[in-house]
């Protein structure tokens, strides 16, 4: 599966969107890929996974466990660790910071694969590849459906992206005015207050 395959299973589920757009990063962005129209659907998560799987297994041979951050990467790291056979855990944000709850644990020595959905900037995938050092394990690679950074991003670990893009981004003092001019929508979920 190449980007171009990537990019049609979001358009074909509507979820490459045009507009102006907040990022989880907090950046500025006229194209969003709104990957939970994507996920939605069994068969496009599956191909997308399976296909991630697969170059996680050519870049690093197999893997014992994937790990993912909440709430993102659940969807995309149960369904490549299923394709990777092996077991699949996440951390969740607690006081601001990802940590293994819900009695999940990393074995010792066990090889880990980092899998999230969407990397900007790498923010979110830092933070797990840390939760998952300070946990004891070893983060053999960071794996993503789609590195919209075109390969700038840095997760903490070797990336391996199933698709990569150049897509814009921009803090929002540094606008270009074709953006401004735009509606702002805020999409994500990382600002929801509870």
């Amino acid at each position: 599966m190449n980007t171009e395959d990537v990019l049609n299973e979001f358009r074909g589920a509507g979820a490459l969107r045009e507009g102006h757009f907040v990022l989880s990063s907090g950046l500025h962005s006229p194209v969003f890929l709104q990957k939970n129209l994507v996920f939605q659907y069994p068969d496009r998560t599956e191909r997308l996974c399976k296909a991630l799987a697969a170059k996680i297994t050519e870049a690093v041979g197999p893997v014992d466990l994937c790990v993912s951050p909440a709430v993102g990467g659940i969807i995309p790291g149960y369904e490549t660790a299923r394709h990777l056979g092996c077991p699949s855990v996440y951390v969740e944000r607690e006081g601001g910071e990802f940590k293994l709850r819900r009695a999940f644990s990393i074995p010792e020595g066990a090889r880990i694969a980092m899998v999230e959905d969407i990397v900007t900037t790498g923010l979110s995938s830092r933070e797990c590849v840390e939760a998952i050092r300070k946990a004891g394990g070893n983060v053999v690679v960071a794996a993503c459906i789609v590195d919209r950074s075109g390969g700038r991003a840095d997760p903490g670990a070797p990336l391996v992206a199933l698709a990569r893009l150049d897509v814009p981004a921009y803090p929002a003092d540094q606008l270009p005015p074709e953006l401004a001019a735009i509606p702002i929508e805020d999409p994500g979920s990382r600002r929801l207050k509870g």
